[in-house]
């Protein structure tokens, strides 16, 4: 499938403008998890590409998974691994040690887990608690924090730790902070999806709508030197595949 300019436009405003928010949580993760040279690790909704490309960075393989084609198509520019559905199982090929997928749909979580070796780890990430998350509020309420702990024992993982990590949202202005926001996908009124990381193309009447209403939303967050500043807590939780 050939990304529409649309879908184009909003998965750059991703890489350009909004992956770079979740540092924080991929680096927490990676410190935790001690990745180096060697390690095997498949990220879920990796999305155009910038986790895989930190863990590049400690000496790891990493290979992505991603639905979205325009963002995809951006991470393999960036020489990437970057697969549209997650691989079948190991077969003879050496299985994966480490699964990332910091906001999963359980059915993707589910097609993904045998591809990772036994004893291996899976992290799932999302919101911490509403109260200590600008961005869900600016967004009109939502999303709702997911319930990792649930997840892990639907999935039948065995529980290995958890933490939270602050991730400031910070933008240089009101414009970057509406580009960064919307390419998200999870602001309603520009028809994005209701998950962390998904980004869906939407109509130029809902874009030109939905960039004024998120402006004016980010007012109150705004610095005398225009800059935005949104300040989040996101919780990751690590599980084991018995």
């Amino acid at each position: 499938m050939t990304p529409t300019p649309t879908a184009t436009l909003v998965a750059r405003d991703w890489a350009e403008i909004q992956e770079r928010m979740l540092v924080p949580l991929y680096e927490a993760v990676y410190d935790r998890l001690e990745v180096g040279p060697g390690d095997r690790l498949l990220g879920l909704d990796c999305g155009a590409g910038l986790p895989l490309l930190l863990a590049a960075g400690r000496g790891a393989v990493a290979t992505g998974v991603e639905a979205d084609p325009a963002r995809r198509a951006l991470a393999r520019e960036r020489l990437l691994e970057v697969l549209a559905a997650p691989p079948e199982p190991a077969g003879r090929s050496r299985p994966y040690d480490a699964l990332l997928a910091f906001s999963p749909a359980p059915a993707a979580l589910a097609a993904a887990l045998p591809a990772v070796r036994r004893g291996g780890a899976v992290v799932l990430a999302g919101w911490g608690p509403a109260e200590r998350c600008t961005v869900p509020s600016v967004l009109g309420g939502g999303p709702a924090p997911r319930d990792l702990d649930a997840l892990v024992e639907r999935a039948g993982l065995r529980p290995d730790g958890s933490g939270r990590v602050f991730c400031p949202f910070g933008y240089a202005d009101v414009d970057s902070a509406v580009r960064g926001l919307l390419s998200t996908g999870l602001y309603p009124g520009a028809g994005g999806s209701t998950g962390a990381a998904c980004a869906a193309p939407f109509e130029p009447a809902d874009s030109v709508l939905a960039e004024k209403e998120l402006a004016e939303a980010l007012h109150p967050f705004e610095r005398s030197d225009g800059a935005v500043w949104l300040p989040n807590i996101f919780r990751y939780v690590i599980a084991r595949v018995d």
